[in-house]
């Protein structure tokens, strides 16, 4: 096993250059419209789940509400219909996309469960959540969404959902 290099900024306040500007990220994603034309601006499924940058156009509300409406008519049509779980990170876009999730999965009468008083999630939880839910189940089966873009850059949002029975997508 080869040791991971340290980088020469840990335990350094970060450059100017690498800073991220959290409000211009929130504004790009409620403000900015895909351009359904260009590739790269449109809804694109990676490992579990879609990331962007609302600064690229990649990931905005217009992706969220439409994600979440499927995700909405997906469930209907496999007859899920227990609880979802869903958490969120700490990147600039997540709270946003949160809310964005959260007003089309209750227009559509999903049961949400989110953490309380607005705090973060990690990803395991959600995963483990929706197994401990599961366990023994037939009926009212839990699924989850994880606001994520896991490891990628401050400045990228991401969305991942997790059917019933898919236990690896949230693990990572």
């Amino acid at each position: 096993m080869t040791a991971m290099a340290l980088s020469p900024l840990a335990g350094k306040p970060a450059p100017r250059n690498i800073l991220i500007d959290p409000a211009r990220l929130e504004r790009e994603y409620y403000a900015r419209q895909p351009d359904l034309a260009d590739p790269a601006q449109q809804v694109s499924f990676g490992t579990s789940g879609h990331r962007g940058s609302p600064l690229r156009g990649s990931f905005n509300e217009a992706h969220i509400l439409a994600i979440s409406q499927a995700i909405c008519d997906y469930r209907r049509a496999q007859g899920f219909d227990g609880p979802l779980y869903m958490g969120r990170d700490t990147h600039a876009v997540s709270g946003p996309a949160e809310r964005s999730a959260l007003e089309v999965l209750t227009a559509n009468a999903v049961e949400v469960v989110i953490q309380q008083d607005g705090g973060f999630t990690p990803t395991p939880a959600i995963s483990r959540a929706i197994l401990v839910h599961n366990r023994g189940r037939t009926a009212r089966l839990a699924d989850g969404i994880v606001v994520t873009p896991s490891h990628n850059p401050p400045e990228d949002g991401g969305f991942k959902y997790n059917p019933p029975g898919q236990r690896t997508a949230a693990c990572g």
